[in-house]
């Protein structure tokens, strides 16, 4: 629960700081899909493959696209 506050508090505090909503969704979402891999990975045994790598990778490059898209 407190993961979930911090998070909200974090997500609020770059929205009025001027960070527009699409950009910090697109940051949040994707770090939330890498940390759940990487934590399926590390403690729960799940196999990495290069499917699992490239889908993350293009997860990561959509962000980024978004990113210099907005700018």
């Amino acid at each position: 629960m407190a993961g979930y506050l911090v998070a909200f508090a974090a997500l609020a505090s770059v929205l009025k700081r001027g960070m527009p909503v699409g950009v910090a969704y697109a940051i949040w979402a994707a770090v939330g899909v890498a940390a759940v891999a990487i934590i399926g990975v590390l403690f729960l045994g799940e196999p990495v493959n290069l499917t699992i790598v490239a889908g993350l990778a293009l997860v990561v490059g959509g962000v980024v696209l978004i990113e210099v898209g907005s700018a």
